[in-house]
This record gives C-alpha cells, structure tokens and sequence, in this order.
C-alpha cells in the first residue's frame, strides 16, 4: 500500500500546484489558432435572429472557451473569407481575429493587437444567415501571448502584461520576442499563436521554453 499512498500524496500536490505533478514548468503546451470570431450577444442575435445561441462543437484549451458550429462570412472592400468559426461565449464586444495575409485578401490593413484591446482598430463586415453588420472596429492580428496562473507566473518568475522572449526547439526553431504574459487564475498554461508564425517554426512538435 506504501506506492500507493505516494501516488496519492503526488495527486494531492499536483491539485495544490495547479494540476502540474512538478513545479519544473520550463515546456510550455502550444495552442494555434486560426482566423476565429467572437461575437456581443446583440451582433450574435443581429446576425442569426432574435434569442439565438452559439451551438457548442467541443471544448478549447482555455477554460470555458468553446468552438461552435456556426461560421460567418468576413468582407472587406477588395474580397471576402467564407466560413469563419465563431468561438463561445459571447462576449461585451464583437472581436475578429485574422492572418496577415488575409489582410491582402480583404483589403484592410489590421493592427496586431491583445484580444480586447480594440480601440482604434478597422472594422470590417460580417455576414450571417439572418443578417449583416458592419462593424466599427474590432479587426486584429493576435499579438502571441502565453496564458498561465498566477501560480505559473510565479514559478517562471514573470508578470501579467510582461513581454518575455521564448525558445523554440526543433530543425526550424529559433526565438520570438514581444510574447506577452498572461496571468490570471482563470487560465490554463498555453503558448498562444496564429498559424502563420506556427508554420514558420514547425511549432506543432515543438517544445516552448520561456528564456527572457
């Protein structure tokens, strides 16, 4: 019964430590993203009619963050993009995130932003089943980011809103600068990336180590 009395007493430890079994948190998990909306309720209804609600197709990463099965089309003044996924829940604000090179594609120059910092950024149009809206701002290329708890944030000796450089390893690795932390206790540890700069450093089989 004593292995089994030292599993336990791990089990214990790693519910204390946030869910980690060690306290060495130098890998960091990667989570890359697409192009993705996330919608206000009032555009949401806008677009797909009165008392709609997003249809959950499975879980994110992130805690209470879920992909849904509704898609919208995005148009800027030179093209469109089809099949957009909206992420749940909504949100206070209608928030679009894109690539870089969908920028030429639509026609509109986005700046990259943190999720929620909005102001003064282009709007662009979203077209739904129901209806259409021509949003005033919220088009954004994702800022890379990594998510983690306070706790985390302890461990790897960083701040919320610090900007931190990571290592990537692997034949295409290298660094990127200008990562932002982001600590709060709602989150789960996860380095945040678009597609575009993934693909650049193989980063699906890569490990992620903060190097400051």
């Amino acid at each position: 019964m004593g292995k089994y009395d030292d599993l336990a007493a791990l089990l214990l430890e790693a519910i204390k430590e946030g869910g980690y079994l060690t306290k060495d948190l130098s890998s960091i998990p990667v989570g890359i993203s697409n192009r993705h909306i996330h919608l206000s309720q009032a555009d949401l209804e806008t677009l797909f009619g009165a008392g709609y609600q997003l249809t959950k197709t499975k879980d994110l990463s992130q805690p209470m963050q879920y992909a849904c099965k509704e898609t919208l089309i995005i148009a800027g003044p030179k093209g469109a993009i089809e099949k957009v996924r909206i992420l749940g829940p909504t949100r206070s604000e209608s928030q679009i995130e894109i690539l870089q090179a969908d920028c030429f594609k639509l026609g509109i120059t986005a700046p990259v932003r943190l999720s929620g910092d909005l102001q003064g950024t282009p709007g662009i149009t979203l077209i739904g089943p129901k209806g259409s809206i021509l949003l005033s701002k919220g088009l954004v290329i994702a800022q890379r980011h990594i998510h983690m708890t306070l706790e985390d944030a302890k461990n790897f000796s960083v701040a919320d809103g610090e900007q931190v450089t990571i290592q990537i390893d692997g034949l295409r690795g290298g660094t990127y600068s200008n990562v932002v932390i982001r600590a709060n206790n709602t989150s789960a540890l996860e380095f945040h990336i678009d597609t575009e700069e993934a693909n650049a450093m193989h980063l699906a089989d890569a490990r992620i180590t903060i190097i400051k």
